[in-house]
């Protein structure tokens, strides 16, 4: 009896034994899974880095994804990693790009600002904390922290709208809409002054009459206006880039308009966006019977409609061109290297170092020229291309 029972306890105590090593032994390696978490976290050489950053303000505009496409094709056999963000309209959230790629180590910022003061406080941060930034398309203003701008001619970009609309023009008393981008870009202010800079002499001497900003009747007769006078223009016409904004402006100023304001107009409008819904707003009217009408950008759709002949004009603003440059001057500050640049732009504190790029008027007779055969866009795109 007493061996039965010797047996019977060493029995227990082994499974004792061997319960206490089943619960010991997951403690044991959750531990470890848990160190050796910690430890690849916290391991600098697995930190990935990102050599140069890319801002953009929207991916609501088809320009703004259109340059998106052309960065990924220029990038595409670059030996440093880049990565594109966007905004969608709002400089907290452009900040906060900021902020996220300098946390990837980024040595380069490229960034086109949704408002070019706003953006003032997210590149002094990039500064501070020795990334080159380049100002892309828009010029930042307001800050010494600019160190290169990539555009295009915008003086020349205005002056293009605006002399297409004074060759469409015969004798006088002919309606002329104005319209602006948004008051926050800077460039809107430059489209705006190049365009008033050929359209007030015919302004002036009756050939147009304005029809829908009382300020820009007030200073009819200044061939120059100061910025606070182009800000009280713009912001009786700005479209903030906005398609919808665009079309309730138009709205609202047909609404106020008599049929002798009509007829064959006159429409200053400032890009392709904003040209198709204005477009397609006053010919909507059935008292307008023929407009002639300027954009930018040569987005497809506009390009669509310049072809069916709705949409004048767009100034061709070659993008592969700007993210060209953009991208090399990023790669020769990479490597050490000083960017060539062209001119200088003043944006309140300091001038800042340029390179520019032309632009070309594309109109119904060289769409297939300057978009088609220079390979911008296929040809299959389209309908009733010639």
């Amino acid at each position: 009896m007493k061996k039965i029972l010797a047996v019977l306890l060493a029995l227990v105590l082994t499974f004792a034994l061997v319960g206490c090593k089943e619960d010991k032994d997951p403690v044991k390696d959750d531990t470890e899974t848990k160190t050796e978490t910690q430890v690849e976290t916290e391991t600098p050489e697995d930190k990935s880095t990102i050599d140069v950053g890319i801002v953009l303000p929207t991916k609501d505009e088809p320009r703004w994804v259109q340059d998106e496409t052309r960065f990924k094709e220029a990038l595409a056999e670059r030996n440093y990693s880049v990565e594109i963000l966007f905004s969608q309209g709002s400089s907290a959230k452009e900040k906060e790009n900021v902020e996220a790629l300098l946390a990837q180590g980024i040595k380069v910022l490229i960034i086109c600002p949704q408002d070019g003061a706003a953006a003032a406080s997210a590149i002094d941060l990039a500064k501070s904390e020795g990334v080159t930034v380049i100002s892309y398309d828009r010029l930042i203003t307001d800050t010494d922290s600019v160190d290169y701008y990539v555009t295009f001619d915008s003086f020349s970009v205005g002056a293009a709208q605006g002399q297409y609309l004074v060759g469409k023009a015969t004798g006088t008393g002919n309606p002329l809409y104005l319209y602006a981008g948004a008051a926050t870009d800077n460039n809107a202010f430059i489209f705006f002054e190049g365009a008033w800079s050929v359209l007030q002499p015919k302004i002036a001497d009756g050939t147009f009459v304005i029809k829908n900003s009382s300020e820009a009747v007030a200073l009819q007769d200044k061939a120059t206006l100061t910025r606070e006078e182009m800000s009280k223009i713009i912001g009786q016409v700005t479209t903030n880039w906005d398609f919808s904004e665009a079309k309730n402006k138009s709205e609202a100023h047909l609404t106020n308009a008599t049929a002798a304001d009509k007829g064959k107009v006159f429409i200053l409008a400032p890009n392709d966006g904003t040209a198709r819904s204005i477009a397609d707003t006053y010919l909507a009217d059935p008292d307008v019977t023929e407009i002639s009408i300027t954009g930018q950008d040569a987005e497809k759709a506009s390009i669509q409609y310049i072809i069916d002949g709705i949409q004048s004009m767009t100034v061709f603003k070659d993008v592969r061109t700007l993210v060209k440059d953009s991208i090399d001057m990023a790669v020769l500050v990479l490597e050490g290297k000083t960017p060539e640049t062209t001119g200088t732009y003043n944006n309140g504190v300091i001038d800042v170092k340029a390179k520019q790029t032309e632009v070309v008027v594309v109109v119904q007779s060289n769409v297939k020229e300057a978009i088609i055969d220079s390979g911008y866009y296929e040809a299959s795109e389209f309908t009733g291309l010639k």
